[in-house]
């Protein structure tokens, strides 16, 4: 009966960003556990191959593109899907940028724009969809962090203001709506194989060595390690679980670290 607890079926959950990567890795786990998916993204081009990708995996899944940042049009096109797919169960806010310059040399311009997608974006998508949830009585909001949320590192200080923002943005959220059974966790991820990440994974390569040395788990995270984690957080087995950033790292965060000539 336990396993009961952690079965989505009958609920719809709508992923931002839910193209690609991490933020497809966690739909998936979604699908397979049940869940209706709705997949947004900002690229008509990635949502349609996206969708191809579910629906060959046997996924229920349907896709809309807005920009997630735009706040009257996240209120349309969130007033549409309740219209024409249903009222979302669950809402994970992984739709997110990052830029990689030093403090000293970036433009204040692109430091809001990363703050507005990745902080400002899951704040929009989120009352947009909690006010919905708090007559129901019932939902479950997921924020992707980082570890960024927790440390800090060179030329990422939009990301990491943004991120730190997200984690205190989830904790006041489960302050504010825990009273209407919603549920308002965040996923703090660690180093993953990614596209993104496939030139600096080959052996030899400085930060390879540096993520392998630095993880107590001795290597890169694998998309399908977030699926497990996103779909406990998202079904009922986590119903008095609120306010709580899950860091997926390998255990990063719990260690200083070791020598690099050290076993």
């Amino acid at each position: 009966m336990i396993l009961e607890q952690f079965s989505l079926k009958g609920k719809r959950a709508l992923v931002t960003g839910g193209t690609h990567g991490l933020g497809m890795a966690m739909a998936k786990g979604l699908g397979e556990a049940g869940a209706e998916l709705i997949i947004n993204d900002v690229f008509k081009e990635k949502l349609d191959s996206a969708l191809k990708q579910y629906k060959e995996m046997g996924l229920k899944a349907t896709g809309y593109v807005f920009d997630v940042t735009d706040e009257d049009t996240a209120e349309q096109f969130i007033e549409r899907i309740e219209k024409e797919v249903g009222p979302i169960d669950i809402l994970v806010n992984n739709a997110g940028i990052i830029q990689r310059t030093p403090m000293e040399e970036m433009k204040a311009s692109d430091f809001r724009k990363v703050v507005d997608i990745d902080l400002v974006g899951p704040f929009i998508m989120s009352k947009t969809v909690g006010k919905r949830m708090i007559p129901r009585r019932e939902g479950k909001i997921i924020n992707i962090g980082s570890m960024m949320s927790e440390l800090g590192r060179n030329t990422v200080s939009a990301y990491a203001s943004a991120k730190g923002g997200l984690k205190m943005l989830t904790r006041n959220m489960a302050t504010e709506w825990g009273k209407y059974n919603i549920q308002t966790n965040g996923i703090g991820p660690g180093y993953f194989a990614t596209s993104q990440t496939e030139p600096i994974r080959v052996d030899g390569h400085p930060f390879n060595e540096f993520i392998i040395n630095r993880t107590p788990a001795a290597r890169w995270g694998d998309p399908s390690d977030l699926a497990g984690t996103a779909v406990f957080l998202a079904s009922p087995a986590s119903n008095f679980v609120n306010g709580h950033v899950l860091y997926v790292d390998g255990g990063i965060l719990a260690t200083i670290g070791k020598p690099s000539n050290e076993n």
